[in-house]
């Protein structure tokens, strides 16, 4: 038997426990962050069995959050802060001042030190970005105005916290340098810190914002999708390589600017969607290392210490969230809605804490506190919002409801009949509900962002906002009189759930799907669909076309009848519509033709 190393025990053992455990997770309807994090439990020293090693664990999990720093970075916008500054602003700061006096106080009854009782009130103040994002989206609530005010709270929340993980190094230095430390000498020490970090951000925005967007482009000119990712990765490594040696910073906030650089490039989309599996399965490792810090023997030595860590996350932060947003004059569902987002804590509070043991001011005791409360407080928020919208659907009035308008948003949506249902209002149904609209073959469309839902009614057009895998969307755009329903989504699989719902409410329903990849084929088409469409074949033969080639169409035509493309795609739903004994509808030649390559178009 070969002997197998322990990088490699710690790589494959935590990624393969983190998807059993998370997929458990998610079918149970939990945050997969729970998963990631009691496979650490279960692959740490706390637990009987196979053990991975923690320092090796440790490292892997520094790359972790390089990764997820870079995602933020990439993701941060200032314009959606700007948007919602004036509430967002003052009170992320008021509500994290409030849960770490909290969280300190509590920390001085168990007998820490100030700046330990410090770091930890700062972790149960910071929110989990992947929660709160999944929390807002499951309730489409992303572009509603308790939605965008949470957003931009959030983003404040994550900057103190980048400050903190700056700051944080000096200052323990200085504490631990000796028992009678100078606040002159911290107070120097803090300068010389924010001094070589403002020098970064000023390099960075100076010339990283030129410099790098242009690497970006040059690896892309190449062609090499191999290339091109290994270029993003080593912008994002390498620029929190040199914050750390250079500047004193850390990987996080290096690899967080680098991100924020990143986005002035025209190729950050393409960029963000090539790092994310990297970027996916460094952070599962790094959810892993965290766990694997967890004692549970903590629930049993300090019960009444995990109870209030846990009160202080879901009702001691979510309390003093809710009275600032009452106290700026907005609704009590916008009041409630951004209090239950908040009622959680995850990725900062995880490398805060890790800072903090490296550090030598955060015991491990402290550490699984917060582990507790996290794990606990992320099982709990779900019901949090569950019980949220119980009690405003028996409370509110007409008055609070347009107040927020998106809570009327579906209100008088009109009656159709043999008519198409279009869901997503990409580049693709764009195409498509101009050929539909053009031929005057009426159609309803259905999509879940709330400005694209907008534009498409002050165009005239009948629009529902929403999920199309919620079947009471799908009524709502009389889904029982329909002829047809046609999916552009590039999910194959969400596309194969909403085929079998429409199915089972109206079986003689024609339901055509864009599918992106091969593999999605046979599952949209048990569940279901009348045509499923996509491959390369169909491009090929519409380019002979162009061409004005006579080529023998059924040597082109895949035995499967399969097309891609957003042109192509809009020609063989045409097509498909017209053996319907539809008005013939005219796709023109030249009508935005796809990139080259037969991808999707973004």
């Amino acid at each position: 038997m070969h002997d197998i190393s322990p990088l490699l025990i710690a790589i494959i053992g935590g990624i393969v426990l983190a998807a059993i455990l998370g997929l458990l997770a998610n079918r149970l309807r939990i945050s997969p962050l729970v998963g990631y994090l009691i496979a650490g439990i279960i692959f740490g020293p706390a637990t009987p069995g196979i053990t991975a090693d923690t320092a090796i664990v440790q490292e892997l999990a520094e790359i972790g959050i390089i990764l997820l720093m870079f995602g933020v970075g990439l993701h941060f916008s200032l314009k959606d802060l700007m948007a919602v500054k004036n509430i967002a602003i003052p009170g992320a700061i008021v509500q994290i001042a409030v849960a770490t006096l909290l969280g300190l106080g509590l920390s001085y009854m168990m007998g820490r030190s100030l700046l330990t009782g410090l770091v930890f009130g700062l972790c149960l103040s910071t929110a989990s970005t992947v929660v709160l994002l999944r929390a807002l989206e499951e309730r489409n609530l992303i572009e509603s105005q308790r939605g965008r005010i949470a957003i931009g709270w959030l983003i404040v929340e994550d900057l103190v916290m980048v400050l903190t993980l700056v700051l944080l190094p000096a200052i323990a230095t200085m504490y631990s340098e000796s028992e009678h430390y100078s606040y002159l000498d911290i107070l120097k020490q803090i300068s010389k810190t924010i001094g070589l970090v403002i020098l970064f951000i000023a390099i960075m925005i100076l010339i990283g914002r030129r410099v790098i967007p242009w690497l970006l482009t040059k690896s892309a000119c190449t062609g090499s999708e191999e290339l091109f990712t290994l270029s993003v990765l080593g912008i994002a490594l390498g620029i929190a390589l040199v914050a750390v040696q250079l500047f004193g910073a850390s990987f996080a906030l290096g690899a967080f600017f680098a991100g924020m650089v990143l986005t002035e490039s025209n190729l950050s989309h393409r960029a963000a969607k090539n790092i994310l599996p990297l970027k996916d399965a460094f952070a599962v490792l790094f959810f892993v290392s965290v766990g694997m810090l967890f004692k549970p023997q903590i629930l049993l030595i300090h019960p009444i210490a995990v109870v209030t860590t846990v009160v202080i996350i879901v009702l001691g932060k979510s309390l003093a969230a809710y009275f600032i947003v009452r106290l700026f004059g907005r609704s009590r569902r916008t009041a409630l809605t951004i209090s239950a987002s908040l009622a959680q804590i995850g990725e900062f509070a995880y490398i805060l804490a890790a800072l903090g043991i490296s550090l030598k001011i955060f015991p491990e005791e402290a550490h699984s506190l917060i582990l507790a409360g996290s794990i606990i407080s992320i099982v709990l928020n779900p019901f949090v919002f569950n019980i949220l919208e119980h009690y405003l659907s028996r409370t509110e009035n007409v008055v609070d409801k347009i107040i927020d308008p998106i809570a009327e948003i579906n209100n008088n949506i009109p009656y159709q009949e043999n008519h198409a249902i279009l869901i997503g209002y990409n580049q693709l149904g764009r195409i498509v509900a101009q050929k539909l609209s053009h031929q005057g073959i009426p159609f309803t469309v259905i999509d879940n962002s709330l400005t694209l839902i907008e534009q498409i009614r002050h165009q005239g057009l009948t629009a529902v906002f929403g999920k199309a895998t919620k079947l009471e969307i799908l009524e709502l755009a009389n889904l029982k009189t329909a002829k047809w329903l046609i999916i552009t989504s590039p999910n194959g699989y969400k596309s194969g759930e909403i085929t079998q719902r429409a199915k089972e409410v109206h079986p003689e329903l024609a339901i055509y799907v864009w599918a992106f990849y091969d593999d999605e084929i046979a599952y949209i088409k048990e569940h279901g669909a009348t045509k499923v469409i996509t491959g390369t074949e169909e491009i090929a033969q519409h380019i002979l076309e162009l061409l004005n080639v006579n080529a023998n169409s059924e040597t082109i035509k895949s035995n499967n009848n399969l097309a891609t493309s957003e042109t192509v795609l809009a020609t063989a739903t045409a097509v498909t519509l017209n053996s319907h004994n539809s008005p013939k509808i005219d796709i023109t030649a030249n009508s935005n033709f796809p990139n080259g390559n037969g991808s999707p178009i973004e």
